[in-house]
């Protein structure tokens, strides 16, 4: 069974720093491409970054220069580091997972998805 646990998620300050990641079961990560996504109350889900099978990664610019997406194939597992965090980060973050190489920030096309983890940016 495919299956993916995201973790990391909490309480960070404006400026701080908060490592997610996304764990992969039933499947090996860098046979897929994988994305995150994050949803703040009342708003759609957005496209975050991805990294394709092939290690070609994509970003958001409101992320750019401060998040960054990485894989450790041993672990199975993905990583989005979060640094100079900005209230407007709040949101549930996700990864998702789709069987193609290439890296698209829409959450329609990914065939497989996390639960989400918490993420909220606050003094």
């Amino acid at each position: 069974q495919l299956q993916l646990v995201e973790s990391g998620g909490g309480l960070a300050q404006p400026g701080g720093s908060l490592r997610l990641s996304c764990a992969a079961s039933g499947f090996t990560l860098d046979s897929y491409t994988i994305g995150w996504f994050r949803q703040a109350p009342g708003k759609g889900r957005e496209g975050v970054s991805c990294m394709s099978r092939s290690g070609s990664t994509t970003y958001i610019d409101s992320v750019k220069g401060r998040f960054t997406i990485s894989r450790d194939n041993a672990k199975n597992t993905v990583y989005l580091q979060m640094n100079s965090l900005k209230p407007e980060d709040t949101a549930v973050y996700y990864c998702a997972a789709r069987n193609l190489n290439t890296c698209y920030l829409s959450f329609e096309n990914y065939a497989y998805s996390g639960q989400g983890t918490q993420v909220t940016v606050s003094s």
